[in-house]
């Protein structure tokens, strides 16, 4: 009787569901570990979001709301003290589509800035005006040289320098090259724009490429020197737009193509650019 019985429920499920389904193993779910993981050398806690574990710093603080910030070492979460832990991954899950965008966009802007880093030694090479010059040390002549044919730049240090020291000559050149470029193009778009600029410094900052102030004074990177001069050209004539409208709103742009048309080439060009690493 139990035989029959058994007989009789086998037989029931191969008429709901078939053989096909049965004699098919179902495969395990992958365990977590085995997702491509993001991490962050601060994280106390790691949460699977999507495809993607994310691990992440989390601060408990005197606020209202959960705060995202993702920088250069991952995702960090500030949340209110009170809040439960199972709110804030709910947060994060729902944030998810954002924190996996901005991470990606940071993991790609770190592998630019490590392959635009510069090995200052003989042979080593770096970027002049959108071009690839070559280092050569050992040069008979003083100072530094720039052999625009052979796409070499000539220093009078011997061989085996420092980088340090090679460093310092080669950015002190670019400086030299940067503000002679600069100083002209200023004046040009000044002109061109119908403003006055006051005065022009360098700068060396780590996440801008220029600056202006309402007294007509202008900042720029002197790394825009390793740039061609269509992306400088529209950095010269970004900053010198502010001097009309200091701000980023329709008029600001419509002023930026009165002297660039085609404008928006070199500002999506720039976005792809880090600052290099020296």
């Amino acid at each position: 009787m139990r035989k029959r019985l058994a007989q009789l429920l086998q037989d029931a499920q191969l008429s709901l569901f078939g053989p096909e389904v049965l004699s098919t193993p179902v495969p395990a779910p992958a365990p977590a570990s085995a997702a491509p993981h993001l991490p962050n050398p601060r994280a106390q806690r790691e949460l699977r979001l999507g495809e993607q574990r994310v691990a992440y710093e989390l601060k408990r603080a005197r606020r209202r709301s959960i705060g995202f910030v993702v920088g250069s070492e991952g995702l960090r979460v500030s949340a209110p003290r009170w809040l439960p832990q199972e709110d804030i991954e709910r947060a994060l899950v729902q944030k998810s589509d954002w924190i996996l965008r901005k991470l990606v966009e940071q993991r790609e802007r770190a592998r630019r800035v490590e392959a635009a880093r510069i090995e200052w030694r003989d042979g080593a090479s770096l970027n002049f005006l959108g071009t690839r010059l070559t280092l050569r040390l050992g040069a008979a002549q003083a100072g530094v040289n720039l052999d625009e044919a052979a796409q070499l730049l000539h220093l009078h240090l011997p061989v085996l320098s420092s980088e340090d020291e090679v460093r310092e000559a080669v950015q002190a050149w670019l400086k030299r090259r940067a503000r002679a470029l600069f100083e002209p193009r200023c004046a040009y778009f000044a002109a061109a724009l119908g403003v006055q600029m006051t005065s022009l410094r360098l700068s060396s900052a780590q996440t801008r490429w220029g600056s202006a102030s309402a007294d007509g004074s202008i900042r720029l990177n002197w790394r825009l020197i390793h740039f061609s001069p269509a992306i400088i050209d529209y950095v010269v004539a970004h900053e010198l737009a502010h001097l009309r409208e200091m701000n980023h709103s329709p008029r600001f742009w419509a002023v930026v193509a009165s002297v660039l048309p085609d404008f928006e080439r070199a500002r999506a060009q720039l976005r792809e650019e880090s600052i290099i690493a020296e």
